[in-house]
């Protein structure tokens, strides 16, 4: 027999392995490095996370109803379609590639087949505009039953059930002789406050309160300052933000582009090329279960591409939907150059979206903030999606170019569609009597 010493040495090197060769194995079974199977042991699997939102969806694998979302399948390497569909929304399908050892996600947002509908506003809606931040719209309304209730109005995009009950906030009355009716507005760079633009003179609206427009001082003769101002918040932001993607993307982005949005989680890149030109591969490292769909590194102008800073995936997403009303151009093109610019040293820096009349650079400004007004793609909240207009129907579709949906085919003006903070409605601007004016309706689309 062992002495009682050296058994216990013995049981305490036996217990060792079994926790250490329990543990290995454990993580080669997570991993999906071997599966045991009916047929034996299985090695190098991949594994299929089929998640969906909303949960609860069938998943169906070449063809086969296999199991629901949210569930983790186990599959040998390779290409498989996968569809995902909820009774009441809108299928999903993906050829995705399960690589061994790694986690596929599906991802599958599903949306309504029947939107719901509901009015935002009652008296009609004129120069719509939504703020940079996608939190409000102001607009002007003359159609109201009484004088007092016409004038300029700020809906906060909330959904604080008290919020929508009040419905939008009057910050100004009507003033005939303004002329509103012929008015721009252009947004601060944080979204606190408009520059109200009539024939005849500029005024400062705050939003927080009601505004007396008579009583405001005329900005026209400052205006060039204050705008120069936010031209340089707005070239310091893109400049942080841009300055995050690839050099190769930059020169690009900044030479042979327009129209460059970044995604609201500052991520990716849409943008419209301008020349052709190449991006080259390996642009970052390769990082694992990246996105595989197909994707297109050769430009081509007048093409409107993705360009996804985590995972290296250039996708072209569409060619240019609608004729422009404007277009926009980077502030920040410098970023090659270590030192920004500032506004007390290059004050003519800072003058590149004032043109030479109120109205165009009131263009200029709303097309920096929105696509709404350039390309008519906009990017969707969650950064994963990106929205259109198409022959009368609002689509979306995966910022790859995959999954194009049609959310809301009725009637609406196809000048104006933009979505919710949350991503649970998209605005639209319609009438459903020709007697009658345009308003806000909220279209239900989660």
């Amino acid at each position: 027999m062992l002495p009682g010493v050296n058994r216990r040495l013995l049981y305490t090197l036996v217990s060792a392995c079994v926790i250490v060769g329990g543990t290995l194995a454990a993580i080669q079974y997570a991993k999906g490095g071997y599966r045991v199977t009916p047929g034996g042991i299985v090695a190098q699997t991949g594994l299929l996370s089929a998640n969906s939102f909303p949960s609860g969806a069938e998943v169906k694998i070449e063809g086969k109803l296999v199991t629901a979302t949210d569930d983790t399948l186990y599959l040998e390497p390779g290409e498989y379609t996968v569809e995902i569909s909820k009774e009441g929304f809108s299928p999903w399908q993906k050829r995705l590639s399960v690589q061994k050892e790694l986690v596929t996600q599906t991802n599958a947002q599903l949306f309504r087949i029947t939107p719901g509908l509901s009015p935002l506003t009652f008296s009609g809606v004129n120069q719509v505009s939504p703020s940079p931040d996608g939190q409000k719209i102001i607009f002007y309304t003359a159609s109201a039953s009484a004088n007092i209730r016409n004038g300029i109005y700020v809906l906060e995009l909330s959904n604080n059930p008290l919020s929508l009950q009040r419905g939008p906030r009057q910050i100004a009355e009507d003033v005939p002789d303004f002329e509103l009716d012929q008015a721009h507005f252009l947004w601060s760079p944080d979204s606190s406050e408009v520059l109200l633009i009539t024939p005849d003179r500029e005024l400062l609206l705050e939003l927080d309160r009601k505004n007396n427009l008579r009583s405001l001082p005329d900005m026209t003769l400052t205006k060039r300052q204050l705008l120069s101002a936010w031209e340089e918040e707005m070239y310091k932001r893109e400049r942080e933000f841009l300055g995050k993607f690839p050099p190769a993307v930059i020169e690009i982005a900044t030479t042979s582009a327009k129209n460059v949005y970044l995604s609201p989680d500052k991520k990716r890149l849409l943008y419209t090329a301008t020349a052709a030109a190449t991006l080259v591969p390996d642009l970052i490292p390769a990082i694992p279960a990246s996105n595989t769909q197909l994707e297109d590194r050769n430009l081509t102008p007048g093409s409107i591409y993705v360009y996804d800073r985590e995972e290296d995936r250039n996708f072209r997403v569409g060619g240019e939907l609608v004729a422009e009303t404007a277009t926009k151009q980077l502030l920040a093109t410098d970023l090659f150059n270590r030192t920004a610019l500032t506004l007390d040293s290059s004050p003519s820096g800072f003058t590149r979206l004032q043109a030479s009349n109120s109205a165009q650079t009131a263009a200029n400004f709303a097309a920096y903030h929105t696509p709404l007004f350039t390309h008519n793609l906009q990017w969707f909240p969650d950064s994963k999606h990106l929205m259109f207009v198409d022959n009368g129907r609002i689509v979306i579709q995966e910022y790859d170019g995959s999954n194009q949906t049609v959310l809301y085919s009725g009637p609406f003006r196809s000048d104006f569609m933009y979505p919710w903070p949350d991503g649970s409605k998209v605005l639209i601007l319609t009438s459903f009597s020709p007697d009658s004016p345009a308003n806000l309706y909220a279209v239900e689309i989660k």
